[in-house]
């Protein structure tokens, strides 16, 4: 099978000389921060990708491109995703941004939090760290236990009480290559009281 590159962006495939063409775009339509858009894309496409190259938004960091730093952290629903492992056109959910936490007129609590305790120093991972801990303190008020919560009730009855210990266990999965965690813990502290 030979595979070349047609004029539109779309790959022309032949097979025993007979010519198809396979499009491997689609119209998606995300809503982010609260708006509907509908771009075309190749279905490679991550929604990392996709925010930052077709919708604009940079808040969201390319870190490692592998999952493993966080800097690309969003909301998507609820929930914190790494933007970059998840494919834009298999995202059916509303996902929130950095850019779409804060109201028109004001920061978000946890924005304000970050900056009036330092918490961030050259600000790469920042939009990732506050996403994540935008979910983190939905998760600790619902009751979802983490690796370091101490036994007691089931799943879902009762906030966890959120200790230091508790909010660095939660976030590791977003990496400060510049060390502030102290400051970022003690941020996220700030909101959630």
């Amino acid at each position: 099978m030979d595979r070349t590159e047609g004029t539109s962006g779309t790959a022309a495939v032949r097979e025993g000389g007979t010519e198809g063409r396979h499009d491997l775009t689609s119209a998606v339509s995300l809503r982010v921060n609260g708006t509907t858009h509908t771009v075309r894309l190749d279905h490679r496409t991550t929604l990392l990708d996709a925010l930052r190259e077709h919708l604009d938004l940079v808040g969201a960091k390319k870190g490692c491109d592998h999952g493993q730093c966080g800097a690309c952290t969003v909301l998507v629903g609820e929930r914190r995703v790494n933007s970059c492992l998840l494919l834009a056109v298999a995202c059916d959910e509303p996902v929130t941004t950095v850019e779409g936490l804060a109201a028109p007129d004001r920061l978000h609590p946890l924005q304000e939090a970050f900056v009036s305790r330092d918490a961030l120093q050259c600000g790469y991972c920042t939009p990732g760290q506050i996403c994540s801990a935008v979910a983190m303190l939905d998760e600790a008020a619902a009751g979802h236990p983490s690796h370091v919560t101490p036994p007691g009730p089931p799943d879902g009855e009762g906030p966890v009480d959120l200790t230091p210990e508790e909010i660095r266990e939660r976030m590791s999965g977003n990496i400060c290559r510049c060390g502030a965690y102290p400051n970022i813990v003690d941020a996220i502290a700030e909101a959630a009281s």
